[in-house]
Protein backbone atom coordinates (compact mmCIF):
# COMPACT_ATOMS: atom_id res chain seq x y z
CA UNK A 1 0.00 0.00 0.00
CA UNK A 2 1.61 3.20 -0.96
CA UNK A 3 0.91 6.03 1.67
CA UNK A 4 -0.08 9.82 0.49
CA UNK A 5 0.56 12.16 3.82
CA UNK A 6 -0.76 15.72 2.49
CA UNK A 7 0.92 17.54 5.65
CA UNK A 8 4.34 17.18 4.16
CA UNK A 9 4.40 20.09 2.13
CA UNK A 10 2.63 23.57 4.11
CA UNK A 11 -0.62 24.17 2.51
CA UNK A 12 -4.24 25.63 3.40
CA UNK A 13 -4.66 22.03 4.79
CA UNK A 14 -2.87 23.01 8.00
CA UNK A 15 -5.20 25.02 8.70
CA UNK A 16 -7.84 22.71 8.86
CA UNK A 17 -5.91 20.12 10.91
CA UNK A 18 -5.09 22.85 13.65
CA UNK A 19 -8.30 23.75 14.23
CA UNK A 20 -9.62 20.55 14.58
CA UNK A 21 -6.61 19.09 17.25
CA UNK A 22 -7.69 23.14 19.01
CA UNK A 23 -9.67 22.09 22.03
CA UNK A 24 -10.63 25.68 22.18
CA UNK A 25 -12.46 25.67 18.85
CA UNK A 26 -13.22 21.66 19.09
CA UNK A 27 -16.74 22.88 21.05
CA UNK A 28 -17.75 24.32 18.00
CA UNK A 29 -19.10 20.96 16.24
CA UNK A 30 -20.54 22.72 12.75
CA UNK A 31 -16.69 24.30 12.58
CA UNK A 32 -15.49 20.78 13.55
CA UNK A 33 -17.53 18.98 10.42
CA UNK A 34 -16.58 21.80 8.44
CA UNK A 35 -12.48 21.17 8.62
CA UNK A 36 -13.37 17.57 8.01
CA UNK A 37 -15.54 18.30 5.12
CA UNK A 38 -13.12 20.87 3.56
CA UNK A 39 -10.03 18.31 4.03
CA UNK A 40 -12.49 15.58 2.21
CA UNK A 41 -12.12 18.39 -0.94
CA UNK A 42 -8.47 19.05 -0.44
CA UNK A 43 -8.02 14.66 -0.01
CA UNK A 44 -10.65 13.97 -3.29
CA UNK A 45 -8.33 16.74 -5.38
CA UNK A 46 -4.87 15.08 -4.72
CA UNK A 47 -6.63 11.66 -5.18
CA UNK A 48 -7.40 12.82 -8.15
CA UNK A 49 -4.78 12.91 -10.09
CA UNK A 50 -4.15 9.25 -9.94
CA UNK A 51 -8.00 8.87 -12.00
CA UNK A 52 -7.95 7.99 -15.24
CA UNK A 53 -8.83 10.00 -17.88
CA UNK A 54 -10.53 10.53 -21.82
CA UNK A 55 -10.18 13.79 -24.07
CA UNK A 56 -13.56 14.98 -23.94
CA UNK A 57 -14.98 17.24 -26.45
CA UNK A 58 -17.29 20.00 -25.22
CA UNK A 59 -19.21 22.74 -27.38
CA UNK A 60 -18.50 26.99 -25.78
CA UNK A 61 -20.60 29.47 -27.35
CA UNK A 62 -17.40 30.34 -29.48
CA UNK A 63 -16.58 26.48 -30.44
CA UNK A 64 -15.55 22.76 -29.40
CA UNK A 65 -12.90 22.45 -26.65
CA UNK A 66 -11.22 19.48 -25.58
CA UNK A 67 -10.90 18.65 -21.97
CA UNK A 68 -9.84 15.59 -20.47
CA UNK A 69 -12.30 13.99 -17.87
CA UNK A 70 -12.15 10.82 -15.70
CA UNK A 71 -13.66 7.70 -16.41
CA UNK A 72 -13.80 6.15 -13.66
CA UNK A 73 -17.06 4.37 -12.19
CA UNK A 74 -16.47 5.66 -8.38
CA UNK A 75 -18.08 4.09 -5.32
CA UNK A 76 -17.61 6.19 -2.03
CA UNK A 77 -18.17 3.97 1.36
CA UNK A 78 -17.87 5.89 4.54
CA UNK A 79 -17.67 4.48 7.89
CA UNK A 80 -20.21 5.60 10.18
CA UNK A 81 -20.60 8.00 11.83
CA UNK A 82 -17.77 9.96 11.86
CA UNK A 83 -17.32 9.67 8.30
CA UNK A 84 -19.88 11.43 7.31
CA UNK A 85 -18.23 14.76 7.18
CA UNK A 86 -15.89 13.11 5.12
CA UNK A 87 -17.75 11.55 3.00
CA UNK A 88 -19.51 15.00 2.08
CA UNK A 89 -16.36 16.48 1.22
CA UNK A 90 -15.21 13.99 -0.97
CA UNK A 91 -18.69 13.63 -2.78
CA UNK A 92 -18.15 17.51 -2.96
CA UNK A 93 -15.65 17.12 -5.60
CA UNK A 94 -17.01 13.09 -7.25
CA UNK A 95 -20.59 14.30 -7.50
CA UNK A 96 -21.59 11.65 -9.60
CA UNK A 97 -20.24 8.81 -7.40
CA UNK A 98 -22.11 6.09 -6.10
CA UNK A 99 -22.25 5.83 -2.42
CA UNK A 100 -21.75 3.01 0.08
CA UNK A 101 -22.42 3.21 3.89
CA UNK A 102 -21.03 0.92 6.59
CA UNK A 103 -20.76 0.36 10.67
CA UNK A 104 -17.85 -0.14 12.11
CA UNK A 105 -17.37 0.89 15.92
CA UNK A 106 -15.25 -0.13 19.05
CA UNK A 107 -17.38 -2.92 21.42
CA UNK A 108 -15.57 -4.05 24.68
CA UNK A 109 -17.07 -7.33 26.02
CA UNK A 110 -15.53 -6.87 29.03
CA UNK A 111 -16.06 -2.94 29.97
CA UNK A 112 -12.27 -2.64 30.26
CA UNK A 113 -9.47 -1.44 27.53
CA UNK A 114 -9.60 -4.30 25.29
CA UNK A 115 -12.10 -3.93 21.85
CA UNK A 116 -13.29 -5.46 19.00
CA UNK A 117 -14.38 -3.56 15.88
CA UNK A 118 -17.64 -5.04 14.78
CA UNK A 119 -19.86 -4.34 11.44
CA UNK A 120 -23.00 -4.34 11.66
CA UNK A 121 -24.75 -2.35 9.01
CA UNK A 122 -24.26 -2.03 5.02
CA UNK A 123 -25.52 -0.18 1.98
CA UNK A 124 -23.18 -0.99 -0.73
CA UNK A 125 -23.32 -0.15 -4.64
CA UNK A 126 -22.05 -3.11 -6.46
CA UNK A 127 -18.31 -2.53 -6.47
CA UNK A 128 -17.20 -5.06 -9.31
CA UNK A 129 -14.72 -3.60 -11.22
CA UNK A 130 -15.00 -0.17 -10.03
CA UNK A 131 -12.59 2.45 -7.91
CA UNK A 132 -13.38 2.37 -4.37
CA UNK A 133 -12.97 5.08 -1.66
CA UNK A 134 -12.91 3.54 1.54
CA UNK A 135 -13.09 7.28 4.14
CA UNK A 136 -12.65 7.34 7.59
CA UNK A 137 -11.37 10.35 9.91
CA UNK A 138 -9.14 8.41 11.83
CA UNK A 139 -7.48 5.70 11.35
CA UNK A 140 -5.94 4.57 14.52
CA UNK A 141 -5.72 0.37 14.98
CA UNK A 142 -6.61 0.04 11.38
CA UNK A 143 -8.86 -2.54 11.97
CA UNK A 144 -11.97 -0.51 11.02
CA UNK A 145 -10.98 -0.30 7.65
CA UNK A 146 -9.67 -4.14 7.10
CA UNK A 147 -12.48 -5.51 8.77
CA UNK A 148 -14.96 -2.96 6.18
CA UNK A 149 -12.75 -4.17 3.58
CA UNK A 150 -13.68 -8.15 4.47
CA UNK A 151 -17.20 -7.14 4.85
CA UNK A 152 -17.25 -5.58 1.48
CA UNK A 153 -16.29 -8.85 -0.43
CA UNK A 154 -19.55 -9.61 -1.53
CA UNK A 155 -19.95 -6.59 -2.94
CA UNK A 156 -17.71 -7.45 -5.66
CA UNK A 157 -13.93 -6.86 -6.54
CA UNK A 158 -12.85 -2.91 -6.83
CA UNK A 159 -9.75 -2.25 -9.65
CA UNK A 160 -8.45 -0.20 -7.20
CA UNK A 161 -9.09 0.92 -3.58
CA UNK A 162 -7.83 4.73 -2.12
CA UNK A 163 -8.57 5.53 1.64
CA UNK A 164 -9.16 8.28 2.89
CA UNK A 165 -8.40 9.69 6.37
CA UNK A 166 -7.50 12.68 8.13
CA UNK A 167 -5.35 11.59 10.93
CA UNK A 168 -3.93 7.91 11.27
CA UNK A 169 -1.10 6.81 13.43
CA UNK A 170 1.98 4.74 11.99
CA UNK A 171 1.08 1.38 13.70
CA UNK A 172 -1.89 1.37 12.11
CA UNK A 173 -0.47 2.60 8.32
CA UNK A 174 2.02 -0.46 8.88
CA UNK A 175 -1.08 -3.12 9.94
CA UNK A 176 -3.05 -2.14 6.89
CA UNK A 177 0.04 -2.48 4.27
CA UNK A 178 -0.06 -6.13 5.55
CA UNK A 179 -4.43 -6.21 5.38
CA UNK A 180 -4.64 -4.15 1.51
CA UNK A 181 -3.93 -4.83 -1.63
CA UNK A 182 -0.31 -3.43 -2.88
CA UNK A 183 -1.65 -1.19 -5.34
CA UNK A 184 -3.85 0.34 -2.86
CA UNK A 185 -3.43 4.10 -2.05
CA UNK A 186 -3.72 5.86 1.26
CA UNK A 187 -4.80 9.77 1.36
CA UNK A 188 -3.95 11.34 5.07
CA UNK A 189 -3.60 14.66 6.22
CA UNK A 190 -0.99 13.82 8.68
CA UNK A 191 0.35 11.21 10.68
CA UNK A 192 0.78 10.75 14.37
CA UNK A 193 3.19 9.05 16.09
CA UNK A 194 1.73 6.42 18.33
CA UNK A 195 -1.32 4.92 20.21
CA UNK A 196 -2.05 4.90 23.81
CA UNK A 197 -3.78 2.08 26.19
CA UNK A 198 -7.21 2.59 24.95
CA UNK A 199 -6.06 2.73 20.75
CA UNK A 200 -6.11 6.17 20.64
CA UNK A 201 -4.22 8.11 18.46
CA UNK A 202 -2.06 10.66 20.59
CA UNK A 203 -1.75 13.54 20.03
CA UNK A 204 -4.60 12.84 17.74
CA UNK A 205 -7.81 14.91 18.21
CA UNK A 206 -10.55 13.16 20.73
CA UNK A 207 -13.36 10.79 19.65
CA UNK A 208 -14.07 12.55 15.79
CA UNK A 209 -17.38 10.58 16.16
CA UNK A 210 -18.72 12.50 19.11
CA UNK A 211 -16.88 16.01 18.30
CA UNK A 212 -18.67 15.90 15.33
CA UNK A 213 -22.35 14.47 16.01
CA UNK A 214 -22.51 14.88 20.01
CA UNK A 215 -21.23 11.85 22.94
CA UNK A 216 -23.01 8.63 22.86
CA UNK A 217 -24.37 6.09 25.18
CA UNK A 218 -22.37 2.90 25.34
CA UNK A 219 -24.22 -0.20 25.27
Amino acid sequence: MQVQELLQKKSIANKFIAQLRDVNIQTDRMRFRKNIERLGEVLAYELSKELNYDNNEVKTPLGPCKVAVSNDELVICSILRAGLPLHQGILNYFDDAENSFISAYRHHPNNDEKFEVLVEYLASASLEGKTLILADPMLATGKSFANVLKALKPMGMPKKIHLVSVIGSKQGIEYLKSEFPEDSKLWIATIDEELNDRGYIVPGLGDAGDLCFGTKLQH
